[in-house]
């Protein structure tokens, strides 16, 4: 009696479980700025083929099929979907969204290369440049745009136009222009945390451009993109997730209850 159907659920509950992560992340996020969520993809293991298709049977004639047991499955990919989230309006000068599918460029400190973002909760650091409003990392956008201590009125325009006014001068002043990247593959991006997303030879090289050329995008000042989960469809993702976990585990049972019954009748 083989047990291979031990092994065999139990890498539906392995996959399972990963399911189950990548649910858990995606809820845990929902209330991410301009978070993406995931989707686990599975696949089919290797099948014994214990007669293959096209055998001759005892009259000569081709059987039309085989006799193939399949050996479980495994997680065989987890995809970004990047489709464009809800707007937030926050009315906030500072806060930045993106309408298309570009990403906003800023530097990483601690290795000096360009890292990308869809998270537009921007701020200013001491020296009054635009960096990400974070507490973490201090990321500067680039190319690094710096606005006076004086500034009154700071517009960023839907193409990435940043101005601003000074006492005394009602005039506007440019202080830069807010690039944004796109990549042929974003599901080739390596996902850092934090919001930031790495360039990878599966994403291809960024090309970074002004909003509004190239298909890239516009800004929308005032607003954040949220995140894109779908709440109801996640707790359905979870419920199915974890009766697809309980089957499997019952397969366990069931296989462990066959083989028991093997060994007793043995016995006698």
């Amino acid at each position: 009696m083989s047990v291979q159907m031990l092994y065999t659920a139990a890498t539906g509950m392995q996959a399972m479980e990963t399911k189950l992560d990548v649910v858990a992340n995606n809820l845990a996020n929902i209330n991410t700025t301009a978070f993406k969520k995931a989707r686990a993809n599975f696949e089919d293991l290797f099948y014994r083929q214990v007669k293959l298709p096209g055998a001759q049977d005892a009259q000569g004639n081709l059987t039309p099929t085989g006799i193939a047991v399949g050996l479980g499955t495994r997680v065989q990919s987890t995809q970004t979907d990047f489709t464009q989230g809800a707007f937030s309006q926050t009315n906030a000068p500072f806060d930045v969204a993106i309408e298309g599918k570009g990403f906003f460029v800023v530097a990483d400190p601690s290795t000096g290369q360009n890292v990308y973002t869809r998270q537009g909760n921007f701020s200013l650091n001491n020296q009054g440049q635009l960096v990400m409003g974070s507490a973490q990392t201090g990321r500067i956008v680039q190319p690094p745009i710096t606005i006076p201590q004086d500034a009154l009125n700071v517009v960023i325009s839907s193409e990435g136009v940043v101005s601003f006014n000074q006492v005394g001068n009602p005039q506007f002043t440019q202080a830069g222009t807010l690039q944004l990247a796109q990549f042929i593959n974003p599901e080739g991006l390596i996902k850092q945390g934090e919001g930031i997303y790495l360039e990878s030879q599966a994403s291809g090289a960024a090309v970074q451009t002004n909003p509004g050329t190239q298909g890239v995008g516009l800004l929308r000042q005032g607003a954040l993109e949220l995140s894109n989960v779908e709440p109801v469809r996640e707790l359905i993702d979870l419920i199915t997730t974890q009766r697809s976990f309980e089957l499997n585990s019952q397969a366990v049972q069931a296989g462990d209850q066959v083989l028991q019954l093997v060994a007793n009748l043995r016995r006698f």
